[in-house]
C-alpha cells in the first residue's frame, strides 16, 4: 500500500523531472490510499495555478485510489504523531493514514526525512 504526499502529487501533475519518482505508486490505484487532506491541498494549489477545471481533473484522477476520510480515531493518531515527530497537522494526518493502512508514505518533504515507513526523496 502507498500514500503519496501532496508535494509529490503536485510534481506528478506538473510533469516535472521529479514526477518519475512518484509515478509507480500513484499509478498503482489498487494499492493507493489517498488521505482527504491530500485532495484539499492539491485542489487548492492547482486551482490557484491553473484554474478549477484542471483542479477538478486532478481530483478525479486522485479519487481512483482509496480516499480515506479523517475520522476521530485517525485524528487522534495524527495528533500523537504530530507531538512525537514535530510534524504539522497535514503532515501528521498523512503519516497517520499511511500507518493505519500499513502503507509507505512517498514524499519529498524534508520534515519526513528519517521517519520509519517513509520513502523520502530530496528535492
Amino acid at each position: 500500500m502507498n500514500v503519496v504526499d501532496s508535494s509529490a502529487w503536485l510534481e506528478y501533475f506538473a510533469g516535472t523531472p521529479a514526477a518519475e519518482r512518484f509515478a509507480a505508486p500513484i499509478e498503482d490505484f489498487t494499492n493507493l490510499v489517498v488521505p482527504v487532506i491530500s485532495l484539499y491541498e492539491v485542489f487548492k494549489r492547482i486551482i490557484q495555478q491553473r484554474g478549477e477545471g484542471s483542479a477538478l481533473q486532478a481530483i478525479a484522477f486522485m479519487q481512483q485510489g482509496q480516499v480515506v476520510e479523517l475520522s476521530a480515531t485517525l485524528s487522534l493518531s495524527a495528533a500523537r504523531l504530530s507531538v512525537q515527530e514535530k510534524l504539522t497537522m497535514a503532515d501528521s494526518i498523512m503519516l497517520a493514514t499511511a500507518r493505519e493502512f500499513g502503507a509507505t508514505l512517498w514524499t519529498q518533504d524534508a520534515d519526513f526525512q528519517g521517519i520509519e515507513g517513509v520513502k523520502y526523496f530530496e528535492k
